[in-house]
């Protein structure tokens, strides 16, 4: 009987052993993508959210406050400076609203920089330009 249990308690601690030495893995886990918050302000409207930096494209969500009638657009520029894509929304008229898209940039190393701008029906009226991290 002692044998067995010799034997048993042996192959355990082997194990054990063997699994508290191992190697660990470095590098197994993806890193998270880079984010940029933003915030832009326009008269009696803003917006603020969250740029999320993809190979070849940039996530934006985040909240639109509308005073007035206001249209958000966003563009993406690659590092040469030459506009890779954009995206805009519909004029919005007085309201609070989530948005979340997806930003185009099928270049590669994707979009350097985005710029969101807040106008009227008519012209932007402000613009500010973010930077990849």
């Amino acid at each position: 009987m002692k044998t067995h249990l010799a034997a048993a308690l042996g192959s355990v601690v082997l194990t054990a052993g063997t699994l508290l030495g191992a190697p660990t893995a470095v590098g197994a886990q993806s890193a998270p993508y880079p984010s940029t918050p933003f915030d832009v302000t326009a008269g009696a409207s803003s917006v603020q959210g969250t740029l999320t930096w993809y190979n070849r494209s940039v996530g934006a969500t985040g909240k639109l406050r509308a005073g007035d009638c206001t249209r958000l657009r966003f563009s993406t520029y690659g590092a040469s400076g030459n506009e890779l894509g954009s995206w805009r929304s519909s004029i919005q008229c007085n309201v609070t609203y989530q948005f979340s898209t997806v930003l185009p940039a099928n270049a590669p190393g994707g979009a350097a920089s985005v710029e969101i701008c807040l106008g009227d029906a008519h012209a932007a009226l402000t613009c500010e330009r973010y930077s990849r991290p």
